[in-house]
């Protein structure tokens, strides 16, 4: 065919508010424009609430609430989907066009098989035979690498890890060979080995079958390593547009250049905060306001932008488009020209351990499954981890899922008991500790949940949220905690308006903001935080790092960050330990640990993650083989069955922790790399 497979062209979408007033609308979109060539991949960035996987829904007619499209036009191969009956798009979805859902859990049906869902649609859209369908649906599982696919048919989604779950979204969505494939966040909250995996094969199916793609994402690591071009939508428009190496080595538009600042790894060093966007994103609204959206939280807006609504104009080079009055020069840095703030004070730092874990374990005993035949059968959760927390540090730790930081995190706050091992807080073990004294510890070691949104009572309002870990230790009388709650607010960026509002009411970022000021209410000594930025924007997670050193700048505040992003603890970290299947396998200073790994699987994580630049070298090969089973560890050391060093000795032989390179920092294996070998 001639011409785009997809055109967007000045598209509007209203959505009506929640009590179904169809007078009254919000503009989810107001001026989407963007094309797609056959083949092509096109990444759609910009913070939460920006219109990206609205604009999604949009070319599929999913909008959800009754949206409906009142403007412009979206064309697929020659149809105009915006205009196109309900049995016209029933005929494109999951056959012409495959999506691949933000959350594979809440996107798949969990009363139904695997094999079932994965062949439905073939029932449904090339009207084949049960048997071949399901026999396909088969072949299509083994083509996502998903390992026993004859067995994963019969199976549900709460049987599958993540990563195996994103595996089958991706199976349903490509199993008629859609001509085009939108991927909404398919690897958010996933390691950087899983996330490699994921994003490695959905390349190489779209070679295979010669797929366009809209890739929606918040990571721009992953857009730099994975699309073509790059649309930045902001506010419900489309502000800039450009070749992937273009935008990144030159972008134009002022809020383009503020997402780049924001970058950890942009950062001149650990002491430098953060470049931020002032400001929080415009919510929907049913009016229409006037000149350029991002006026209010732009360092260089005028009275023109307040007042006129700036087009999407054509650059210099061709391709690139922008809709800003006052673009950032060409030729000139554009992180350069962003003034961050004036390097902060270093936190207070003493010798004094705040946590100290010696052998720490956790097994926990299995009641179905093929290994739990076995007498006495557990899956090793952690197993003899041992490390220490000095007041007012960062201890980072980083590790694939299921590497036990999870479970490490929950025996630190005391909320399991561990099967061996101690942990000590304050020169004090926690599993000796009375009831009084127990609640004395739990205000000073808070836990910042992964999930924000389940830890949180969805029938209470976020006062009373806020309110309770404050009367539970009887702090302040009720004009005080109403203060205290107010600073909260104020302090992780969400309007003291919020109060009145329920859990569900808030986007999956400003649950995390919640989830901070939760965990921040009683001013502990120790915040073990699980993933606290995961699921937040570039310029959002820069606000909560930023406050984050600023507290313990402040507090003496000391964290255990638990975090899948190498980045951020490369930024945050003051040291770093690396988990394995239970083990701890490496630690030391956190730029010793980057700069240098000892671990083959160190060195296997840190070449595996995409970087915010097109141009910095291919990504590496992701680490090969499936992960053991912690019910069934190796022998010897856990990582051998995917190390390419691994010898004789290492299936023998668990390699117990030591220096070889520098003090503090410690290794545990038989081969470590040098220097010069990574």
């Amino acid at each position: 065919m001639t011409g785009p497979l997809l055109r967007v062209d000045d598209l509007h979408v209203e959505i009506p508010d929640r009590d179904g007033d169809r007078r009254r609308t919000v503009h989810a979109l107001d001026g989407v424009s963007l094309d797609l060539a056959p083949g092509e991949a096109l990444g759609l960035v910009g913070e939460s609430g920006c219109g990206k996987t609205m604009t999604a829904l949009s070319i599929l007619g999913l909008l959800p609430g009754g949206g409906r499209i009142t403007g412009g036009s979206l064309t697929f191969a020659g149809t105009d989907l915006a205009s196109a009956p309900e049995p016209v798009l029933r005929g494109v979805r999951g056959n012409s066009i495959g999506m691949v859902f933000q959350d594979p859990l809440t996107s798949l049906n969990p009363t139904m098989t695997i094999g079932a869902q994965v062949a439905e649609p073939l029932l449904l859209h090339k009207g084949v035979a049960k048997a071949e369908a399901w026999r396909r649906a088969e072949e299509m599982l083994r083509l996502v690498g998903l390992p026993k696919p004859g067995e994963r048919l019969r199976s549900y989604p709460h049987q599958l890890s993540g990563g195996m779950r994103q595996r089958v979204a991706i199976a349903m969505a490509l199993i008629c060979e859609p001509r085009l494939l939108i991927a909404d966040e398919p690897t958010t909250a996933l390691d950087v080995t899983t996330q490699a995996q994921i994003l490695e094969l959905i390349d190489e199916l779209r070679a295979r079958l010669g797929m366009a793609m809209i890739l929606v994402t918040h990571d721009l690591g992953v857009i730099a390593r994975r699309v073509d071009r790059v649309a930045v939508m902001y506010a419900g428009r489309t502000v800039e547009r450009a070749g992937v190496r273009t935008l990144f080595a030159a972008p134009r538009h002022r809020y383009t250049q503020a997402l780049f600042a924001a970058l950890p790894e942009r950062a001149a060093d650990a002491s430098q905060p953060l470049a931020t966007i002032p400001g929080l994103p415009p919510s929907s609204s049913p009016a229409r306001p006037a000149g350029c959206r991002f006026a209010p939280r732009c360092g260089f807006a005028s009275e023109r932008c307040e007042a006129e609504e700036p087009p999407l104009t054509a650059a210099e080079h061709e391709g690139h488009a922008f809709a800003c009055f006052h673009p950032v020069p060409p030729g000139i840095d554009p992180v350069a020209q962003v003034v961050p703030a004036a390097p902060a004070p270093a936190p207070v730092r003493t010798d004094e351990t705040l946590l100290r874990v010696t052998g720490l374990t956790k097994d926990y005993p299995l009641r179905g499954g093929p290994f739990a035949r076995r007498g006495g059968a557990v899956v090793s959760a952690v197993a003899g981890v041992s490390l220490s927390v000095r007041r007012g540090e960062t201890f980072g730790i980083v590790g694939e899922s299921g590497c036990g930081k999870s479970t490490l995190g929950r025996l630190v706050v005391g909320m399991e008991p561990p099967t061996a091992g101690s942990v000590r807080f304050g020169g004090r073990d926690i599993a000796t500790l009375d009831r009084r004294a127990r609640k004395a510890h739990r205000r000073e070691v808070q836990l910042m949940f992964q999930d924000s949104y389940a830890a949180m009572d969805p029938r209470m309002r976020v006062a009373e949220i806020l309110r309770e870990p404050l009367v539970i230790q009887g702090i302040g009388d009720r004009a005080g905690q109403r203060a205290r709650i107010a600073r909260l607010l104020d302090d992780v960026g969400l309007p003291r308006g919020a109060v009145d509002r329920h859990p569900h009411e808030f986007s999956g970022g400003q649950r995390q903001r919640l989830g901070l000021a939760r965990a921040l209410a009683l001013s502990p000594s120790l915040v073990v935080a699980d993933e606290p930025v995961s699921a937040l924007d570039v310029s959002v997670q820069a606000q909560i790092l930023n406050l984050m050193r600023d507290l313990q700048r402040e507090t003496g505040v000391a964290y255990l960050f638990i975090s899948h992003d190498l980045a951020v603890v490369r930024y945050l970290a003051d040291r770093v330990g690396v988990m394995y299947l239970g083990k701890l396998v490496e630690s030391g200073p956190a730029a010793t640990v980057f700069a240098a790994p000892l671990h083959p699987y160190t060195c296997g994580l840190l070449d595996t993650a995409d970087q915010a630049d097109p141009d910095d070298g291919p990504t590496a090969a992701p680490l090969g083989g499936e992960t053991p089973s912690a019910a069934d560890p190796p022998s010897g050391c856990r990582f051998r069955t995917r190390c390419p060093r691994a010898r004789d000795i290492c299936a023998r032989e668990e390699p117990m922790p030591a220096e070889p390179a520098a003090p503090g920092h410690q290794v545990a294996c038989h081969f470590p790399l040098g220097p010069t070998l990574r």
